[in-house]
């Protein structure tokens, strides 16, 4: 919904050019996970695991083959730059850029404790048993008063034209690494002492910003990268 806020007047044309009449961007977003069953091969494209103590991303180790969420954007992007492609591909491509950004601003998509991005990490959430990568997944976002359309224009009206400026720079390489900062400083280094962690408030509200301004982000991001796909 943000992403499709600031797509240029001629890229909007472009990408529901691509869709059905009633579709949106939005619609698109969970149609890579809905194939992940289907289709396991693209379970690796999800993340990319840049082990906790790294500083750099060491594609060969990290994303062998290719296989993995910072080669899969570009690989994508470069299908959508190609007008000439099959409009089945493009469209495609499209699904799973839209949906691979977002991924790339979980941090636990970016980040590796030899604990599969936090999935094997047992806590408690508000006295429900859960993983850390699923509270980052959307139990931090849920505990938010605001959902879905509403919370997406409210986080866009946040957004200063400074940000829209200075987040639209860099590779996706450059935030993928942001990411995983973002889950060594704080999806990790937040978390309180002790095996199988109590999160409540205070973990909350120190994530609940964070995870914000990550889909705040990611929005921004996604549309310069359709901007630069689908313009001229």
């Amino acid at each position: 919904m943000i992403a499709a806020k600031n797509l240029t007047p001629e890229v909007r044309d472009k990408v529901q050019a691509m869709l059905t009449p009633h579709e949106s961007l939005a619609a698109l977003s969970v149609w890579a996970d809905d194939v992940r069953e289907e289709r396991p091969e693209t379970g690796p494209w999800h993340y990319i695991d840049i082990p906790l103590a790294a500083s750099t991303i060491d594609m060969e180790h990290e994303c062998p083959a290719g296989n993995c969420v910072v080669a899969k954007i570009a690989e994508f992007e470069s299908v959508l730059k190609n007008k000439s492609a099959d409009p089945a591909l493009r469209r495609e491509a499209l699904e799973f850029v839209v949906h691979f950004v977002g991924d790339l601003h979980q941090p636990l998509h970016c980040a590796d404790n030899n604990d599969q991005g936090g999935n094997k990490v047992q806590v408690t959430f508000f006295g429900q048993p859960s993983s850390l990568h699923a509270v980052w997944d959307g139990g931090i976002i849920r505990r938010e008063k605001q959902f879905g359309a509403q919370l997406a224009a409210t986080l866009e009206s946040h957004i200063t034209p400074e940000q829209r400026v200075a987040w639209a720079r860099g590779s996706v390489e450059h935030w993928a690494l942001e990411s995983h900062a973002l889950a060594v400083r704080v999806a990790y280094g937040k978390l309180p002492a002790g095996a199988a962690a109590n999160l409540v408030d205070d973990y909350v509200n120190a994530t609940l910003p964070v995870v914000e301004e990550q889909i705040e982000k990611a929005g921004i991001r996604l549309a310069h990268l359709l901007n630069e796909a689908l313009g001229n």
